[in-house]
C-alpha cells in the first residue's frame, strides 16, 4: 500500500516538472511535505542551484511541529522573507505531485501574503 502511494507521487511530481521549470528570473519553489516536517526550497534549475531554502527541521524553527497548518504557514512566511532578502519576488510554484491542500496550501497563501508572487 506505502509503495503505490510512493510511486503515484513520483509519477505525479514527474508530470508537473516536465511542465514547469525555474529560471534565473522566476526559479521555482520546490515543497516537501513528510508527516512531521514540511521544508521549501527556491531552486535555478538552470544552474541546479539553490537559492534560498527553509523547513521546519531543527532548532532554528523553534521546536514547534511542521506537520500541521500552523507550521506550514511559518516556514511559508519564512521562505518568502528570505527569497526577497536574495531579490526573488516572482516565483513558479512546484507543489511536488501533493494535493493543492491543507499545508501545502497554506504555505502558499502565506508566502503570498509576505509578498512573494506566484
Amino acid at each position: 500500500m506505502m509503495v503505490k502511494r510512493i510511486e503515484g507521487r513520483e509519477r505525479r511530481k514527474l508530470r508537473i516538472r516536465k511542465k514547469i521549470s525555474g529560471t534565473s528570473q522566476r526559479p521555482r519553489l520546490s515543497v516537501f511535505r513528510s508527516a512531521k516536517h514540511i521544508s521549501v526550497q527556491v531552486v535555478d534549475d538552470t544552474t541546479g542551484a539553490t537559492i534560498v531554502q527553509a523547513s521546519s527541521y531543527g532548532k532554528s524553527f523553534g521546536g514547534k511541529t511542521g506537520g500541521n497548518i500552523d507550521g506550514a504557514k511559518i516556514v511559508g512566511e519564512e521562505i518568502a522573507k528570505r527569497a526577497i532578502e536574495n531579490g526573488v519576488s516572482s516565483v513558479v510554484f512546484d507543489r511536488g505531485g501533493y494535493k493543492y491542500h491543507g499545508r501545502v496550501k497554506a504555505l502558499a497563501d502565506a508566502a503570498r501574503q509576505k509578498g512573494l508572487k506566484f
